[in-house]
């Protein structure tokens, strides 16, 4: 049994395993700089201690505006449960656990703007299918305003989830005597800015201070089926200022991070090593009941686990393929993770994570 604490600037309780406090083209293009060969260091001997942290992308479990499971979404995630085992299990919460507050489309037409939320009760859902912290930092946080961030973080709360990514905030777990800090980031007032590169520097470092491991969630990008790949400089969305992801994951492992996980484009992208350390640009959808568009691209998913040293070294890692179906409920199976191998390869050219048949990730060859 792991014993676990957590400290940070809002508090949560988990179960005994975890306590909280909260504290694809032609040519190949490579959207780091080819500055310097990618070094590979050597197998860790002297940190025998390790922690494993599972991540997924976007999760909504169902909203009025489209309708809610049956059974309260029970069996949302029954098929993937088992392959959710980790002792830091990450999601990014797609929308709110409320029943209340003022929606941010008002009279706008339910074609024409996504307001998503769930009923509190179905954090159980997430708590039995092993998450133990929720990403908040993403566009669809403040969709039923101060009210349902707070409905949120007491549902989650409740259930002994610990909650990261609004403004200010971030949660810190200790597992295996290893204290591991969780930060969400996105281009929204809300939440932890992503885009603004001195700010995030600074949070990063922080939590650096106060932790051995530090994991960063970033909700970015560009959306949809045209937005695999991973560019240098600003993307947008239907006009939005989305951030430069690129820009982003190098600033926060410069300061400190020890993996980089995003989420938002609604696809799966590719992943990279910088100095070290795994960025894995986007994990896509993972559950969204009837409220995600769906099919091809948009209904290939994952799991990400990785296992890290007690000072943040990648140790090992593993890439699990999901497909949704047309309900937007996801089990294992499908073709993501070649999706996600050729995209590796295309995007990042040397620096690209090498993910095998078998889903093991692997970093790049020594040149």
């Amino acid at each position: 049994m792991v014993a676990a604490v957590i400290a940070a600037h809002f508090v949560g309780a988990h179960d005994d395993r975890v306590a909280a406090h909260v504290a694809v083209a032609d040519s190949v293009h490579s959207a780091f700089p080819p500055t310097a060969p990618p070094l590979v260091p050597p197998p860790s001997t002297t940190h025998p201690r390790r922690i494993t942290i599972a991540a997924v992308g976007d999760i909504m479990m169902g909203s009025p505006q489209f309708g809610l499971p049956p059974n309260n979404g029970a069996a949302l995630f029954s098929s993937v449960r088992r392959d959710l085992v980790a002792q830091v299990v990450v999601g990014n919460l797609e929308g709110t656990l409320t029943l209340g507050g003022p929606a941010k489309c008002g009279s706008v037409l339910v074609a024409t703007c996504y307001a998503f939320r769930s009923p509190p009760r179905y954090a159980r859902n997430l708590r039995r299918a092993g998450f133990t912290v929720m990403n908040q930092a993403n566009n669809h946080a403040n969709d039923f305003g101060a009210v349902g961030q707070a409905s949120t973080r007491t549902a989650l709360r409740g259930v002994g989830i610990a909650e990261t990514g609004l403004a200010g905030q971030f949660a810190t777990v200790r597992v295996n005597g290893i204290r591991v800090a969780i930060l969400g980031f996105a281009p929204y007032a809300w939440a932890n800015r992503s885009d603004l590169l001195a700010d995030v520097r600074a949070m990063v470092r922080r939590a650096a201070a106060r932790a051995d491991v530090v994991v960063v969630n970033v909700h970015a990008g560009a959306e949809g089926r045209g937005a695999q790949h991973v560019h240098p400089g600003t993307e947008y969305y239907l006009g939005e200022n989305r951030g430069d992801v690129v820009a982003f994951s190098q600033t926060a492992i410069d300061a400190g991070a020890d993996l980089v996980v995003g989420s938002g484009p609604h696809v799966l992208r590719g992943m990279a090593f910088y100095h070290h350390r795994l960025i894995a640009f986007s994990m896509g959808n993972f559950v969204g009941y009837r409220g995600f568009g769906l099919g091809g691209v948009l209904s290939e998913s994952g799991i990400l686990r990785v296992t890290l040293t007690s000072d943040g070294a990648f140790d090992s890692g593993r890439f699990i393929s999901v497909g949704l179906d047309g309900l937007g409920v996801p089990s294992p199976g499908g073709s993501s993770r070649a999706t996600v191998a050729t995209l590796s390869r295309h995007d990042f050219g040397a620096r690209a994570a090498r993910v095998l048949v078998d889903g093991r990730i692997l970093p790049p060859r020594t040149p």
